[in-house]
This record gives structure tokens, sequence and C-alpha cells, in this order.
């Protein structure tokens, strides 16, 4: 296994270093985005001939590691937190990833003509928590690693955009602060740029987006128990026959995210002791891209082409003014 984990280390090493220069600093680039796409440029060198036994390595990182990471990301969150804004964010945050859940799935398989794993993870992506959510749908469908490494791009891309328009639109769309801020939180991919989005506008839109933002996260555990049920369904259904052995797809790490939102709610833990739990979980997650990146090949990606940029063009496109709309209705 040691080949496969030292890629990991190394290239989430150089990722973490990366992600701490100033100019990447600056642009809300996370280390997990940079192991990523260190892995894709690593896995599709000549290294990969020579490092032979990588994958028990790359396995255990992108299943044990990877829902480490989601169980300890947990601890980012609490309770208190949810029920701050009351029953009608959780009312948006349901409305708004349930729409763009749905509305992405057909136009990808329907219209965009899409396999349906990339479709699912990059409409995942863009509802719920941007890289966070595509990792957590690909442990419990297990999508190839090209599917996931093309869906986490669709969603820094335009999750990256997103930090930038928010701000601009702000002075044009006559929406108090605080009202602005839940629109960013229920309507921006990733929890890290929903920070730069909301600090950009103001203090009480970043305290109202980083809120919603949370209550979309806790969304999560549903959604993929949901998902887990109904991809076995469409599996066996597609084969003719439930395949032997298969039963209910239950994600367990999900179970054990909820866990640490309660124990994070109930417990306070020293701040040595949280800080450094939440690290490791960053630092498994960061772990778990690097190593589905080293596994995707170039000829892959180029495969699908450019359908699921549009896809999650038109994802971005129906968050912005959908969830505007939205967020005016059940929260103005």
């Amino acid at each position: 296994m040691w080949q496969g984990l030292l890629v990991c280390i190394t290239l989430t090493a150089t990722g973490v270093g990366l992600a701490r220069l100033p100019a990447l600093a600056s642009s809300g680039i996370s280390p997990l985005v940079i192991a990523l796409l260190l892995g894709i440029l690593a896995g599709n060198t000549p290294l990969t001939r020579t490092l032979r036994h990588t994958a028990p390595g790359l396995t255990f990182a992108t299943r044990r590691l990877l829902r480490a990471g989601i169980v300890l990301f947990g601890l980012s969150l609490t309770l208190q937190q949810v029920a701050a804004l009351g029953p009608r964010v959780l009312l948006l945050d349901i409305l708004v990833i349930s729409s763009v859940l749905i509305t992405g799935y057909v136009i990808g398989t329907r219209v965009l003509g899409m396999d349906r794993e990339t479709t699912l993870l990059t409409s995942a992506g863009s509802a719920i928590c941007g890289a966070a959510a595509v990792l957590a749908t690909e442990s419990t469908i297990r999508a190839r690693p090209a599917a996931t490494a093309m869906a986490v791009a669709t969603v820094v891309l335009f999750g990256s955009l997103a930090m930038l328009v928010y701000p601009l639109l702000y002075p044009l769309l006559d929406m108090e602060e605080g009202l602005y801020g839940i629109y960013i939180g229920a309507t921006v991919h990733e929890v890290a740029q929903v920070v730069a989005a909301g600090e950009a506008v103001g203090p009480d839109a970043l305290a109202n987006a980083v809120i919603v933002k949370l209550v979309r996260v806790m969304l999560l555990v549903p959604f993929l128990l949901i998902v887990g049920q109904w991809w076995l369904r469409r599996r066996d259904g597609a084969t003719g026959e439930a395949e032997a052995g298969t039963g209910l797809v239950i994600p367990w790490f999900a179970f054990g995210f909820m866990a640490m939102v309660v124990v994070n709610s109930l417990v306070t833990l020293p701040a040595p002791l949280h800080d450094g739990l939440v690290l490791v979980g960053q630092l498994s997650l960061t772990m778990a891209m690097a190593a589905l990146g080293y596994e995707t090949r170039l000829e892959r990606l180029r495969s699908l082409g450019l359908r699921p940029f549009i896809l999650a063009l038109t994802l971005f496109a129906l968050l912005l003014t959908g969830g505007g709309l939205a967020s005016r209705l059940l929260m103005g």
C-alpha cells in the first residue's frame, strides 16, 4: 500500500504548500483542488509506469480516507447554527437543492446525452456543497475517477465565478444586506466561496450566508440516503435483476458526519483537539482528491467533452436567477 499512499502524501503536501502562496491564497482556491490538478498531471506522466503498485494505496485514500474526512467535516457545524435563522431557511435550502438536482439530471441525461454518473456528480456539487458533495456522492455510487474529476472541475470553475459575480450584483438587486447573505448561502457552491462572497458584501451578509450554507451542507446526509437507494434500483433495473448480496445501500459515513455535528453542538472540545481533528479531516479529503486525480486519464476527460461544462453553466444560471427569486419570496 505504501506506493499509493506516498503519492497521495506528496501531492497533498505540495497542494497545501501551493495553496498558502499569497497569489493562490487570495484567490480562494483550496488545497483540495490543487491536489486534484497535481494528481491529474502526475497520473498522466511516465511516473505511472515506474510506480506500478499504487492501486491499493489509492483505493485506501479514495474509500477510507475520503469517508473519514467527510465524517470529521461535521465538526465544522453545529445544530445551534441551523436553528438560528428559523425553519424557512431549511425550506429554502430544500427547494434550491431539489430544483437543481432534478433540473440537472433531466438536462444532463435527456438533453445533453451525458452519462448518469457525471450528470449526478455535477448536479450534486452545484446543488449542495461543491467538491465535498461530489466526493461524498462518488463514495456512495462508486463513480469513475474521470467523472468525479470533471464534476469537481465544473464546481470549482463556476463557484469561483460566483465569488466575483455576487458582490458585483449586490448594488443592482435592491436587496437588504442580510437577505443578500441568505441568497449567497443558498446558491453559491463551496463553503469557502460563500465566505469570500459574503465577506465582500458585508458582515451581516457573511453571517447569514455561512449559516444558510451550513444548513445546505447538513442536507447532504438525507441526499446520500435517497440517492443510494435510487442508484441501486436503477442499476438493478438496468441489469434486469438484483445482484446477489446487494440490498439496502446505507452510506454509514453520513451518519458519522451527523454524529460529529451533534458532538460539536453538545460538547465543547479543547481547542487544540477540535482544530486538530478538523485539520485531519481536511488532509484526508485532500489525499482522496489527489488519489482521484492520479487515477484520472486525460483521454477520458476529453471523451466527456464540453457537455459537463454546459450543464454546470446551466445550473449556475438557475442558482443565480431562481435562487434569488426563492430567497426573496421565502425570506424577504
